[in-house]
């Protein structure tokens, strides 16, 4: 068989992309992880209230006073599962400090997330809490995983990041340190 189209094949081959049919991509393909955040004018955080893999419940308002890392990922996704030992790293390294990381799953349930991170080595130290239903990741404009926000110790969003990172990178830390002494 021939085709006649070269258009034609260039749509075949998308179309199989597309549908995950093409090899997967492998940690040589992707990007280096980042080093920084976006920089923004404070506004108010939504409203995060979500429980976390042991039904405990998590409110972010009751994390006034604290800076707070929120990363919205997913299992499925390369850069959020390459940067997830870098936020566990982060938090050991602010440990001791007003500094909270909420990993907000979204879209998967506890024994997806428990088989991703019983890989890790390590099971992270931090909260993940399940938007089962997106409604957070909704409320908080996420457009693409993995998206992270900085909240200030007033609850105002102060920085954001679309895309895998490196969060214990200098520069980063440096970042966080600057909120933490605000």
């Amino acid at each position: 068989m021939t085709l006649r189209n070269p258009l034609a094949a260039s749509f075949a081959v998308l179309g199989l992309t597309v549908l995950g049919l093409a090899p997967p991509a492998t940690a040589a393909d992707l990007p280096p992880l980042a080093h920084s955040l976006t920089m923004q004018a404070p506004k108010p955080a939504p409203a995060l209230k979500l429980t976390d893999l042991d039904g405990k419940p998590h409110d972010l308002a009751k994390l006034r006073g604290k800076v707070v890392l929120v990363n919205f990922w997913a299992t499925w996704c390369p850069p959020c599962r390459r940067e997830m030992p870098s936020m566990e790293r982060l938090k050991q390294a602010l440990a001791g400090e007003p500094f909270v990381v909420l990993a907000v799953d979204v879209g998967e349930d506890a024994d997806t997330i428990e088989a991703f991170t019983s890989q890790l080595g390590a099971v992270p130290s931090f909260p993940i809490l399940l938007d089962t239903t997106s409604r957070a990741m909704q409320a908080w404009k996420v457009a693409g995983l993995p998206t992270t926000y900085l909240v200030d110790p007033r609850g105002r969003i102060v920085a954001r990041a679309i895309g895998g990172r490196e969060f214990d990178h200098p520069d980063l830390v440096r970042v966080i340190r600057d909120q933490l002494r605000k």
